[in-house]
């Protein structure tokens, strides 16, 4: 993180994981009563997008910890839950849709995590199987830096039966729990892209080969690995180039160790063009074939998004046969043209990924079986 601004709301000053933070940032808080004075330095910035991703504000989450994938309608959705830790991402993806979604965008943590557990413990209580993750709305291990509270996570996650977590990141923010005893509950995960993609549009992100490495040695530590190619780009190439990186990856994991691989084209709200355009100008991704999905987001004409998931998932049997692929936000169609199936022939894709965590995470059948 490259802080700028460091606020504080006055509500928690006195929590020990405030106090922990602030010995680790060297910029001086100011504390508020409200996020509003924020909120309004930002926008009259001539790029709030930046600035955001340099200005944090530890608060605590007045709303629910756990939430449903928000999805988009009329495609199939995995049901998964998200663990609301924070909000935005200090890496710089020209992509990224966080930069639309947040208004304005700001880097917030939540620091009431004695409330985040008691809502966990509620989920697992429950006795039936979740999914649950912390990289919706934020990169899983940025926070890191700052507070390592996955250790408490993988740690809490480790003592109990029904849930996995995933760790979805970027980053390689994994020395701290290579020894942790996580009972193969908690599900590292790697973004992961071309090596052009990642150097002209993924900014302060970690290499794909710094990626892969840190997934070789999480699986050396007994965790099970998960990878998502999501947003694939279309570009003269970008068949090849696909196609390396899943050969890349299979040199440096065991297909045996991977929960699954989920596969989605770049897709995008029209609001987010203007701001690639402005803050990227030299980026040219909202300029290929493009056509409103029923969701009314961009995508790339369902032709094109076809054609280069069957190359990609080929590619993919050919180095694990085994593996499970999915795809985020698609419809019936493709996932029949492409992969030969749809959701619905075995239950709906809850069920096909819950099998997995069954499969590769200790969660016997009979506890699938009774979800």
């Amino acid at each position: 993180m490259q802080l700028k601004r460091f606020y504080i709301d006055f509500t928690i000053a006195e929590s020990p994981v405030v106090e922990s933070i602030r010995n680790r940032i060297s910029i001086p808080p100011t504390y508020v009563e409200s996020p509003d004075s924020i909120y309004e330095m930002l926008l009259k910035s001539d790029d709030p997008v930046s600035l955001g991703k340099k200005t944090l504000f530890l608060t605590q989450n007045r709303g629910a910890f756990i939430r449903e994938c928000p999805g988009t309608s009329h495609y199939t959705c995995c049901s998964y839950k998200i663990l609301h830790i924070g909000t935005y991402c200090s890496m710089d993806c020209a992509y990224c849709i966080l930069q639309s979604y947040f208004h304005p965008p700001l880097l917030q943590y939540f620091v009431n995590h004695n409330e985040l557990l008691d809502s966990l413990n509620g989920i697992f209580s429950r006795k039936k199987i979740a999914r649950i993750g912390t990289g919706e709305f934020t990169d899983s291990l940025i926070w890191e830096q700052i507070f390592p509270f996955s250790e408490t996570l993988i740690s809490r996650f480790s003592g109990q039966t029904y849930a996995v977590l995933e760790l979805k990141t970027k980053t390689i923010q994994i020395d701290h729990l290579l020894d942790m005893k996580h009972n193969r509950k908690t599900i590292m995960a790697w973004s992961l892209n071309t090596e052009k993609m990642i150097h002209e549009t993924e900014n302060r992100t970690a290499s794909l080969w710094a990626r892969l490495n840190a997934a070789r040695r999480c699986e050396a530590s007994g965790y099970p690995l998960a990878f998502h190619f999501d947003p694939i780009f279309i570009y003269p190439g970008c068949e090849r180039d696909y196609q390396n990186v899943i050969r890349l990856l299979f040199k440096h994991v065991s297909p045996e160790n991977v929960v699954w691989i989920s596969l989605g084209t770049f897709r995008y709200m029209p609001d987010l063009k203007w701001i690639i355009e402005r803050r990227f100008p030299r980026v040219i991704l909202p300029y290929g074939e493009f056509i409103k999905g029923m969701d009314g987001k961009m995508r790339y004409f369902k032709p094109l998004r076809i054609q280069l998931y069957k190359k990609i998932i080929a590619e993919i049997k050919k180095c694990a046969p085994d593996v499970v692929i999915y795809f985020c936000m698609e419809d019936d169609e493709v996932w029949q043209k492409a992969l030969g199936c749809s959701p619905s022939e075995f239950g709906g894709l809850p069920q096909i990924l819950d099998a997995c965590v069954s499969k590769h995470c200790g969660i016997e059948k009979t506890v699938l079986e009774s979800d």
